[in-house]
């Protein structure tokens, strides 16, 4: 299969850099051409439009920052859907709305092609590692015939939601909720310590032993104790982007999430101050 790779941010560039290390030949497209150059390094052809990228490929990767990015670059004329081969397949990796994902799988199939929604969990540092977690939905022979290739890719975990386009996308925002919280409720948790004048790094040890011994409670509590912010795996801009997500799909499914709503005033709060391209720990030192 001819392999197409499309979003060369933090995440898109290690994740395509597997590939290539696994043997794949990889064609690329990135609106900022330049990103793509570490690639070309080690082997990539680099593709000046996503017409010419799709036209060649059989499997295409995208993960790009939002839904209307994915649109972009699915849609129209000159798009994936009416220019991916007859039986290929699109593989969206990002993190978007429930009915975006379920609006492109109909227009892939339109094109007798395929939609597969994959948003990913983990970080920059985890893609490289290959400990990155998909969550998949969508068509069950598509999904079989690209599984490989995912774990090329990076993928530690290939999580199956069924059949339904969009499940992955919401199992993705339900999992993006519970990161954002667990980062404020440490944040917070941090600082009613320190102002209490007992160790916090102590404590966070602990909790982080016993009771949270999750790479979530681990790996971001470390982060907020070094107040590491900058640069950011993952921005506090983005972070805002997948919370506002979170309660457009709550709407959507009729339930009120308190909590979330909450973190979005936070976040914007924190945008407002300037932290919008700090990492999304940097939620802890928003103003109160």
């Amino acid at each position: 299969m001819t392999v197409g790779f499309i979003g060369l941010g933090n995440l898109g560039t290690p994740l395509a850099a597997n590939l290539l290390e696994k043997g794949h030949a990889l064609l690329v497209y990135n609106r900022t051409a330049s990103k793509a150059q570490p690639l070309i390094e080690k082997g990539a052809t680099v593709c000046v439009s996503v017409k010419e990228l799709a036209t060649a490929c059989d499997v295409v990767f995208s993960i790009v920052a939002d839904d209307a990015a994915l649109n972009a670059i699915a849609e129209g004329a000159d798009g994936l859907a009416a220019n991916l081969k007859e039986g290929g397949v699109h593989i969206s990796m990002s993190t978007i709305l429930p009915e975006t994902a379920t609006r492109l799988h109909a227009l892939h199939a339109a094109h007798n092609n395929t939609y597969i929604a994959s948003p990913v969990m983990g970080r920059p540092e985890a893609a490289q590692a290959r400990k990155m977690n998909f969550l998949v939905s969508g068509d069950n022979a598509a999904i079989q015939k690209v599984k490989q290739l995912m774990s090329d890719a990076g993928a530690a975990g290939v999580w199956e939601f069924g059949d339904t386009p969009s499940a992955a996308n919401v199992a993705k925002l339900c999992s993006n909720f519970a990161i954002i919280s667990a980062i404020e409720t440490m944040a917070e948790g941090v600082k009613l310590a320190k102002q209490s004048g007992i160790d916090a790094e102590k404590w966070l040890q602990m909790l982080t032993q016993t009771s949270f011994t999750s790479p979530v409670y681990v790996n971001y509590g470390n982060t907020l104790l070094k107040e590491a912010y900058l640069p950011a795996g993952f921005t506090l801009k983005l972070g805002l982007k997948d919370v506002n997500l979170i309660n457009q799909q709550a709407n959507a499914a009729g339930i009120n999430m308190d909590f979330a709503k909450l973190l979005k005033n936070k976040l914007e709060r924190g945008i407002s101050e300037g932290l919008g391209d700090h990492d999304w720990t940097a939620i802890a030192i928003v103003k109160d």
